[in-house]
């Protein structure tokens, strides 16, 4: 597999923060945008590997992220380190709480398990907003000690970590373990049939999964310096948007959840700025996804070749 395209796309993205010296260009603001667009897109990675290529649809994503936010939070208020080595406690933490997970969902399929993940998600929110002694409650966990007051190395940071995310989905999907996520999601039972240990390896898909989505968690801990239970744990600002980066972009594509996390962010950050409509980006963001499930069901990356003849009308379909 060739990663020509990849590097050149990365040598691209380690330029973006020379904006600065662009005159006229409010550089902190779009390399903000552009931090978040990363950042998004290992979690679109991160949902894709489980549900694109697993084929175990998940509601539940905000529950990781939330955790390895937590992770990083509590070790700086609690053990006076610093929240950055919430990135590698992340890993541990996560891989556990996610195994635990797994035991009781990945009994479930279809629907119920998509449901299941839903009310992971919920209950980690309730629990974190009632262990005020703990996480803060509702007061949340605020960073004072910021290693940067500049967004760039934040920037490099991030997008250090979402070329490795691209890299090890990529060498995961083209291995064995690959191949035997999509013989489960192609069909379970003919799977099982085959001798391929499903519970096992949707285990091991929701674990990898998990950790990928904790490292962003513990990244945002890290950038914004504050968190609080109803934004790490959100349905609909974490879970739900996971889903509709993929989605955009294109499910179990290899530049889906990249091409997808440009959309979507830099999209919402332009409704918002729209006057009396901001407040409405979630509509926004539905009437989108019906749209591109009509006319793009396998995503903007799947349907490319679609998407080219729909833009030149002079040739037949």
């Amino acid at each position: 597999m060739t990663y020509r395209k990849p590097l050149l796309i990365l040598a691209l993205l380690a330029v973006l923060p020379l904006i600065r010296a662009v005159p006229g260009v409010n550089a902190n603001y779009w390399l903000h945008n552009f931090i978040l667009v990363v950042m998004w897109t290992i979690i679109g990675m991160s949902w894709n590997l489980l549900s694109g290529y697993c084929g175990q649809v998940s509601f539940g994503h905000a529950a990781f992220f939330g955790i390895g936010a937590y992770t990083s939070g509590l070790l700086y208020v609690k053990f006076g380190l610093s929240a950055w080595w919430g990135m590698l406690a992340s890993i541990p933490v996560v891989g556990a709480a996610a195994l635990l997970i797994g035991f009781v969902c990945l009994r479930l399929r279809g629907p119920f398990f998509a449901l299941a993940t839903i009310a992971v998600g919920v209950i980690l929110r309730i629990v974190a907003e009632n262990l005020t002694g703990f996480t803060g409650g509702d007061m949340g966990i605020m960073i004072r000690e910021r290693t940067w007051v500049e967004k760039t190395w934040y920037y490099y940071i991030i997008l250090a970590l979402a070329a490795g995310t691209f890299w090890f989905v990529d060498r995961i999907i083209a291995s064995k373990l690959g191949y035997y996520f999509v013989a489960i999601r192609e069909d379970q039972d003919a799977a099982e049939s085959l001798g391929i240990d499903t519970t096992r390896y949707k285990t091991i898909a929701l674990v990898l999964s998990a950790v990928l989505c904790g490292f962003a968690g513990a990244f945002y801990t890290n950038y914004m310096g504050y968190i609080d239970p109803k934004v790490v744990f959100a349905l609909h600002d974490i879970s739900v948007m996971a889903i509709m980066v993929v989605m955009v972009g294109g499910v179990a594509t290899r530049w889906g959840p990249v091409l997808g996390a440009v959309i979507m962010i830099l999209m919402a950050e332009i409704i918002r700025t729209i006057p009396k409509v901001g407040t409405a980006h979630h509509t926004l963001f539905g009437v989108l996804l019906i749209v591109v499930i009509i006319f793009l069901p396998n995503g903007v990356v799947g349907d490319a070749a679609k998407l080219r003849r729909l833009l030149r009308p002079g040739r037949s379909a």
